[in-house]
């Protein structure tokens, strides 16, 4: 039986909807849309980030100290939660950057593309 026809969407693999979340957030304090936005257009629409994923991850981050939020108007004068990465979620960005760029290269070398 053949294969199903490739995905125009990707599955992300777990804790990396958090790093791209972290990363987005280093731009500077955003609402939940503008964070899916952001990754929506920085990968060229490839990775899109649906509520039932986006706000499950925030809150998890929130909890974990790696994000703080406040409310704030924004541009459209609606109320919205304005997300902040803190120290902690520096760190680990850091660290989760280090790991995925390892394993992704090692990847690359297994499918012959490095």
């Amino acid at each position: 039986m053949p294969d199903p026809a490739p995905s125009s969407r990707s599955e992300l693999q777990p804790g990396t909807l958090d790093m791209l979340i972290l990363r987005t957030l280093t731009l500077g304090s955003l609402h939940g849309y503008a964070i899916a936005q952001h990754i929506a257009k920085s990968s060229d629409g490839i990775l899109r980030v649906e509520q039932g994923s986006l706000y499950p991850a925030l809150e998890r981050l929130l909890n974990k100290g790696w994000v703080t939020v406040r409310w704030a108007e924004t541009p459209t004068k609606r109320q919205a939660r304005y997300y902040t990465i803190t120290r902690a979620g520096r760190k680990r960005l850091e660290a989760k950057s280090s790991d995925y760029e390892r394993v992704t290269a090692a990847i690359a070398r297994v499918m012959g593309k490095a």
